[in-house]
């Protein structure tokens, strides 16, 4: 139990459908556990009256701790705001108001109001990139008291998807039925079949301008369900590692690792598949990767096929760098 957990007023925000469960859940469980008999309310903010409110948060006849949660707060009326923020200014210490809003500019008012008012907030944002994926995954096996490398975790999401929910089911799966030591062998063995033919696979091939080699390991990891935006994150991922630690210059990949912010097995990795590769089509690779993530990211009605033509051009422009 936490201060976060039972703070007077709690403010969700984010559109995680993960974190926000999570956040919301474990607001009621710290009520529980201070009293077994809470009442918990739990309504949207679009279908609630300032009348109801009154009524949810003023004080009960019969006493005891009570928690109201107001979903989809920016779908607030004004009248509700007002009535809401009023009350997070001198808020009753047997009632917790957790008020999940997803953010945005939809009822923006309505969350710094509530965060000037001295409202708890709980980031619950959607993760974008590939690291802070990488850093979910590491952090829920830390959590769960095991131990992630940073090349299991991205083998894991390769396998599994960037699903947080799936991420984190596969998490507690691989916790409860090891020693909790994740390594890549360790992911290889329980996704295998996906794991083993995965976006990095894609682009490792396409880096080293094999084409049938990446065509054949792209239409395999899409046969067995690996999800595209993995793969055009990984493709992404390898053109932009090879070009900053080429950009780097040579050198000891331990002592460039401090420098370049990345693990030395994998400037390692990008020095040799930067072996061939000149600066401009490096350039041109890296325009070809960012098209791709576009149309993957952006609802593409074929994300197969953006996904083939980007591997295509990326290995296509390998070749033409060892030509010049």
């Amino acid at each position: 139990m936490t201060a976060v957990d039972l703070a007077p007023v709690l403010l969700v925000l984010g559109d995680e459908e993960l974190l926000v469960t999570r956040a919301i859940t474990g607001a009621v469980a710290a009520a529980r556990a201070a009293d077994p008999d809470v009442d918990v309310h739990d309504h949207e903010a679009g279908a609630l009256s300032p009348g109801e409110i009154a009524e949810l948060l003023g004080p009960s006849l019969f006493g005891g701790r009570r928690v109201l949660i107001v979903r989809s707060g920016q779908d607030a009326r004004k009248d509700l705001v007002a009535e809401l923020l009023a009350y997070a200014k001198n808020p009753d210490p047997e009632v917790h108001l957790v008020v999940a809003h997803a953010g945005g500019a939809k009822g923006k008012a309505f969350a710094d109001g509530l965060r000037a008012a001295g409202a708890v907030v709980v980031p619950a944002a959607r993760l974008k990139g590939h690291r802070e994926r990488v850093a979910f995954v590491r952090d829920e096996i830390r959590h769960g008291g095991g131990r992630c490398t940073e090349e299991a975790a991205e083998a894991l999401i390769a396998a599994v998807g960037t699903d947080l929910r799936d991420l984190a089911s596969a998490c507690s799966q691989l916790l409860a039925d090891t020693d909790g030591r994740i390594g890549v062998d360790t992911v290889a063995r329980y996704y295998r079949g996906r794991a083993e033919v995965s976006g990095f696979t894609v682009a490792d091939a396409a880096m080293a301008g094999d084409v049938p080699g990446a065509l054949e390991a792209l239409r395999w990891a899409l046969h067995v369900g690996v999800d595209p935006v993995p793969i055009a994150d990984a493709i992404a991922d390898g053109v932009r590692t090879v070009a900053r630690v080429s950009a780097a210059g040579r050198g000891n990949a331990y002592q460039l690792a401090s420098s370049l912010g990345m693990p030395a097995w994998k400037i390692e990795k990008a020095q040799r598949m930067g072996r061939g590769w000149t600066p401009e089509a490096l350039a041109d690779a890296m325009s070809v990767a960012a098209e791709c993530n576009a149309a993957v990211k952006g609802g593409a009605e074929d994300r197969g096929y953006a996904l083939e033509r980007a591997v295509v051009a990326v290995a296509a422009a390998r070749r033409a760098s060892g030509q010049r």
